[in-house]
């Protein structure tokens, strides 16, 4: 008897050894019937067979044991996608997702050898249905990891959304008690409660920023005229009052004027410049050389001091990255390895560019910004 045959008469006693399986599965499955535990498995079982029926050439089966049988445009969720999705929901993880399937392949492939003795099997139908399980798996592995990262990205945006009450409280709290003139011990508790919850604000923010970007939503822009001038010179005066101890040059050309989300940029600048203190020699000025063109305005953020190897360069804007040796320059400070990702999405929103260059003399991050008018 073909598998493919052996599959479509024998859904029952498969479908049993299926949610005898799914069962063991805890804690996940303690709570479900035996719906639950069967869900898409028996549509699963068809297009298992159905593949088998199907003539295929070398080549496309060589690509389906691979996980990339081709997709069909606007069709529907295959029933390894609805299974993935369920056991997302359900509270699988990705190992039991998985073993679901081994434990399909092996039970098939035991009741059909069983009911086929003393002839052996055929080697193709063997062949094929592991392709096929195989791309089953990696539909449900793949669309499984998709759900779980989506549900991952809400829960961090609204956990970052519903701690901006509380510490918006404890910031005007702390002001509060800064302008008691209290004594000296209320007002450097007051000093420090500012300064913590600053960069806990700074935190928010970006993780906020970084959880749009992974939603699809991207930076939030509000554009308007601006004039770059009077924006950067206001940023980089609060830069040089935060790090008294820097020298942060700032060199303006050109008609800096267009439409553009001053407030984002200001963080775009920030962010390169924070990044430059952090990273560049101590003893050597930040600088920072903003030019106007016809089209559009460009500029950039410049540091001495050891070069970026070419590794860490060529990630320099992923998210959640850092070099090698850049916990060690952190000098106790927490980041979240988003600033220059950031920077680098509000430069996209502006339909612009950002680029990084680094050697032995200088690193420089380049920003070019069309108008916008």
């Amino acid at each position: 008897m073909r598998l493919a045959d052996f599959i479509l008469r024998n859904i029952e006693p498969i479908l049993e050894q299926w949610e005898a399986f799914a069962a063991s599965l805890l804690p996940a499955a303690r709570s479900m019937d035996s719906h639950a535990l069967r869900d898409d498995a028996q549509q699963i079982l068809e297009a298992v067979a159905k593949d088998l029926s199907t003539p295929q050439t070398r080549e496309e089966q060589r690509e389906k044991s691979l996980g990339r049988a081709p997709k069909l445009i606007d069709a529907p969720a295959t029933a390894a996608q609805t299974h993935a999705l369920l056991r997302a929901r359900g509270g699988f993880n990705i190992n039991q997702l998985a073993d679901e399937y081994r434990a399909l392949r092996a039970s098939v492939l035991r009741l059909w050898i069983d009911e086929i003795q003393p002839d052996a099997p055929h080697l193709d139908d063997m062949i094929r249905f592991n392709e096929a399980i195989d791309q089953a798996l990696a539909e449900s592995v793949s669309f499984f990891s998709e759900q779980v990262e989506q549900a991952r990205n809400l829960l961090l945006g609204m956990l970052g959304h519903d701690m901006r009450s509380p510490l918006h409280t404890i910031q005007m709290t702390a002001s509060y008690l800064a302008a008691l003139n209290a004594g000296e011990d209320i007002s450097d508790a007051a000093g420090r409660l500012i300064r913590s919850g600053a960069r806990m604000q700074a935190l928010l923010d970006d993780l906020c920023d970084f959880n749009r970007t992974k939603l699809g939503l991207g930076i939030n822009i509000v554009c308007s005229d601006v004039d770059l001038t009077e924006v950067f010179a206001d940023v980089v005066d609060q830069l040089r009052a935060a790090h008294p101890g820097r020298q942060i040059d700032l060199d303006l050309k050109g008609n800096l004027q267009g439409l553009w989300d001053a407030q984002r940029l200001q963080q775009l600048l920030g962010n390169l410049v924070h990044n430059a203190i952090k990273y560049g020699a101590p003893d050597t000025p930040v600088r920072v050389v903003v030019t106007g063109a016809d089209a559009e305005v460009r500029f950039e953020v410049r540091n001495s001091g050891p070069a970026i190897d070419p590794q860490t360069l060529e990630h320099i804007f992923d998210p959640l990255q850092r070099g090698p040796d850049q916990a060690d320059k952190d000098n106790g400070q927490v980041g979240l390895g988003l600033g220059l990702f950031i920077a680098s999405e509000i430069a996209k929103a502006h339909d612009g560019t950002i680029e990084a260059r680094s050697d032995q003399t200088e690193t420089a991050f380049a920003v070019r910004l069309p108008r916008g008018t």
